[in-house]
């Protein structure tokens, strides 16, 4: 094994095992594990039924080989393809910001895993249905550490190990087959009146970053949100030349604006509606999808096109795909 992979593996398994606690006994019934929020909470030593409040734990169980009982979605009736459309056979608790607690009780979950932001206000109700636990499902840096602590706690910490380093080899393999002497400005947005725009820490504007693209939104300040929103007045200034619309339905006022038809995004035909993964790219299939397609979007003449079930299909243990 590559030196560079067993540093990651251990790097990761450190961060892994900081946050899970107590608890590892082969009889123990539960283990202490202290989440995103610091909140520590007592969670079963061998979870059999998943809920998953935003797609990430979706995204992870399928990973491992595990289908959850229950999950929310992005729009309704929308099967993902890099979930290989496998939340259709999984209880839909509604939308990720309002989750229907009624339906997510009547699965009966032993554990759920929520997006911290999504939860404040319905902690004390999610706990009475199940253990919970909260991530930010926001930033890469985060990702990994993410991915590892959720992959011990249902069972299979090596795995997650795998899918961190893999990853991690991945971004660097595409990175240097990027070409180097071009470095597309580009942006991911939410449509609206005011399109809100990510960062370059966040996980998906970071892969493409790490491609060679340059973001119109810039960094994070120290202590600030994870995006903003930007006119379409300031996109003309900046005048990204590759946008990244997460596709939330047919509602797009953004089209309306004339100025909307200046950008130079939009004249060369480089405006792409994504998926789910770019909103939920936290999990180790997301991120692997949207390396894949961030890589064609800014550089089509050096990567193909992305299958995306077939690249889903690589991840997903073929059990779970009969």
């Amino acid at each position: 094994m590559p030196a560079f992979r067993r540093l990651a593996i251990g790097l990761t398994l450190t961060l892994c095992l900081a946050g899970a606690g107590t608890g590892h006994a082969e009889d123990a019934k539960t283990r202490t594990f202290t989440d995103e929020r610091g909140v520590t909470v007592q969670v079963p030593a061998h979870p059999q039924r998943i809920a998953s409040i935003s797609f990430f734990a979706t995204d992870v169980a399928l990973a491992l080989g595990l289908k959850p009982v229950a999950t929310t979605y992005m729009v309704a009736d929308r099967h993902p393809d890099y979930l290989l459309g496998l939340t259709q056979d999984i209880q839909q608790i509604g939308q990720r910001a309002k989750p229907n607690l009624e339906l997510l009780s009547e699965s009966k979950p032993d554990l759920i895993v929520a997006m911290a932001r999504y939860t404040v206000g319905n902690a004390e109700a999610l706990q009475k249905i199940a253990p919970y636990i909260a991530y930010n499902m926001e930033l890469l840096s985060e990702s990994y550490t993410e991915v590892a602590q959720l992959s011990d706690l249902l069972g299979k910490p090596e795995r997650g190990l795998e899918l961190n380093a893999d990853f991690k080899k991945h971004l660097e393999e595409f990175a240097a087959k990027a070409p180097k002497d071009q470095h597309p400005r580009f942006q991911i947005m939410w449509g609206g009146d005011t399109p809100f725009s990510f960062h370059t820490e966040n996980t998906a504007a970071s892969i493409v970053a790490a491609l060679g693209g340059d973001n119109i939104a810039g960094p994070m300040t120290p202590g600030g949100k994870f995006g903003l929103e930007i006119s379409l007045e300031t996109m003309l200034e900046k005048d990204p030349e590759v946008i990244f619309v997460m596709d939330s339905g047919p509602d797009r006022p953004h089209e309306n604006n004339p100025i909307w038809s200046q950008l130079s995004a939009v004249k060369n035909g480089r405006v792409i509606y994504v998926g789910d993964e770019w909103v939920e790219t936290n999990g180790p299939i997301a991120r692997e999808l949207v390396l894949r397609e961030a890589a064609h979007y800014l550089y089509p003449q050096t990567f193909p096109a992305v299958d995306i079930k077939a690249e889903a299909a690589k991840i997903i243990p073929a059990s779970l795909q009969q």
